[in-house]
């Protein structure tokens, strides 16, 4: 599956669901995030049980200042609608790799878990 683009009308439909969904807050000036697109466009292909959405913050400021996005890129990993990953930066192919297979492991039995006993709620 390739990567699909997230806008504010879309993005709650794609991350709220069941699954994972990886999404790449990015801009077309921004070097790193042309340098990191390749890498995630790849692991779309070679991952098709994943969405992989990409949000424009340029397009999508609305978007972008909701999730606090003050630097690109800006990967985050939802899992059955809660997020279990945020973090700036370019990730080479390997790390990338490593993130997919850690999210594919959560005991989410046991985020939910961690959530309710915090008494904090899942960011939407």
């Amino acid at each position: 599956m390739a990567t699909r683009n997230l806008t504010l009308d879309t993005f709650e439909g794609a991350v709220n669901g069941d699954g994972i969904v990886f999404v790449d807050f990015w801009a077309a000036w921004c070097g790193p995030c042309r340098a990191f697109a390749p890498t995630f466009e790849r692991a779309s292909e070679q991952h098709p049980d994943i969405v992989f959405g990409k949000v424009d913050t340029e397009a999508e400021q609305q978007l972008a200042a909701s999730f606090r996005i003050s630097s690109i890129p800006t990967l985050m990993v939802f899992r059955d609608g809660i997020p279990v990953y945020a973090q700036p930066g370019v990730l080479p192919p390997a790390q990338l790799d490593q993130l997919i297979q850690g999210a594919r492991d959560l005991d989410m039995d046991d985020v939910r878990r961690q959530i309710a006993e915090r008494g904090t709620q899942p960011a939407s």
